[in-house]
């Protein structure tokens, strides 16, 4: 394997355990919009794909991959009085400020990782702002060499400039650098970009469904020093 430089993480499902962080912040999106109406919040929950008996995301959720702004095109639909851009402006302020569950204990890791001499960075389809808050509640934001997000200007995954301009960034080819992630999205937009692929199982798709696209998949992002070593 070539020798990687640089790793760049997405964040939701990666860094952080998907479901941990993102079903109850959900749940109480539905509870907020639907305000006691149940045909409304089941309605909600149909076009965001969610489960409200179980309080999680179904795999095909349409939110698990996507952008906020994207979520909020699935809703308006639903929420015939509320705008695109509102919706869209309520979900970036909320999921700023929602609870955080690391996959690993972050810090240690990022700085095992660092201590290797490795470039790091995030690329998102959550919003930068939410990205930047997410990492600084986390304490490791400035950890990293790069933070994007599907608004920063270089597009959204699985399109890979988003990846490739992590790469100018911290001068690493791509072939030199990684894109760790637990959807499709990360890893196509991995091979479209000439990196290397990990796929990780903190997110909602199983190994089968990231192993086709990934060079490894690993149960976590702890996982991946022995897998560079290796």
């Amino acid at each position: 394997m070539t020798p990687i430089q640089a790793v760049l993480f997405d964040k939701d499902g990666t860094l952080f355990d998907f479901g941990a962080t993102w079903n109850g912040w959900a749940a109480d999106v539905i509870a907020h919009f639907s305000d006691g109406d149940s045909a409304l919040a089941q309605a909600l929950a149909r076009a965001l794909r969610f489960d409200l008996g179980a309080t999680r995301f179904l795999p095909d959720s349409p939110v698990i991959a996507g952008t906020i702004r994207e979520a909020a095109e699935v809703m308006a639909p639903v929420l015939t009085t509320q705008t695109v851009a509102g919706l869209e402006d309520y979900l970036m302020r909320t999921s700023a400020a929602a609870p955080l569950v690391p996959a690993v204990p972050l810090a240690a890791f990022l700085d095992t990782l660092a201590a290797r001499g490795l470039a790091l960075g995030v690329m998102t389809n959550d919003t930068e702002y939410c990205a930047r808050s997410h990492l600084r509640s986390a304490g490791v934001l400035e950890k990293f060499d790069f933070v994007a997000g599907a608004d920063s200007g270089h597009g959204a995954k699985p399109a890979p400039g988003p990846l490739l301009a992590f790469c100018t960034a911290v001068g690493v080819a791509p072939d030199r650098a990684v894109m760790v992630g637990d959807s499709t999205h990360d890893l196509i937009a991995g091979r479209a970009a000439g990196m290397a692929t990990v796929g990780v199982l903190t997110g909602m798709a199983p190994a089968t469904e990231l192993a086709p696209f990934a060079d490894v998949v690993l149960e976590n992002i702890g996982h991946l020093g022995d897998w560079l070593t290796g």
